[in-house]
């Protein structure tokens, strides 16, 4: 019970921040997408963002993916994402909870999860729902807040995964670790 009672508190940190979340997080938040596309083909490929936030990545991914799925647990925070998702006819935003994706196995050739890992009460766990989400040739990306994770520490929480680590950014620029993977 104490995995879902850490969910609900982080639920409740973002439902409160939802309406200044932009306003605080573009810039950090648009150096971990550049550095992270910086290693992964959309083009015609189905991506799922899990824990998307108010929806910044969607302008990111929108023209050149398939379809672009945005997850959270976070209601307001969806409000403010589905402003975002109705700006392109591929996107789309459900509430979920990101160790109980509502997908089949396989669904998506790329998985991204910012600023998530952190957040979660078992995020080896986290890693592996996001793994059976992600078709076996995909590719899974995932950042680490370097305030929350010391760089061995990170790589503990990947290397713990059934996931393999293709490229890791880890830039004095940027706030966070970025991990690229694949499934085999």
């Amino acid at each position: 019970m104490a995995g879902w009672k850490d969910k609900r508190r982080v639920l409740q940190r973002y439902d409160l921040t939802a309406d200044m979340y932009e306003e605080r997080y573009r810039e950090e938040q648009g150096a971990k997408y550049a550095a992270a596309l910086e290693n992964v083909k959309l083009a015609g490929k189905r991506v799922l963002d899990v824990g998307c936030g108010t929806g910044l990545f969607f302008s990111q991914v929108a023209s050149c993916a398939s379809i672009v799925v945005g997850i959270d647990i976070s209601r307001k925070l969806l409000i403010k994402a589905n402003s975002a998702a109705k700006r392109a006819s591929n996107v789309y935003v459900l509430q979920a909870d990101a160790d109980y994706l509502p997908f089949n196995a396989g669904s998506f050739e790329a998985v991204f999860a910012f600023t998530l890992l952190q957040n979660m009460p078992k995020p080896k766990e986290t890693l592996e729902e996001l793994k059976r989400v992600t078709k076996p040739d995909g590719k899974v990306v995932v950042t680490g807040l370097k305030k929350a994770f010391a760089l061995d520490a990170f790589l503990d929480v990947l290397d713990g995964s059934s996931l393999h680590v293709s490229s890791l950014v880890d830039r004095d620029d940027l706030k966070c670790y970025v991990a690229v993977m694949s499934c085999q």
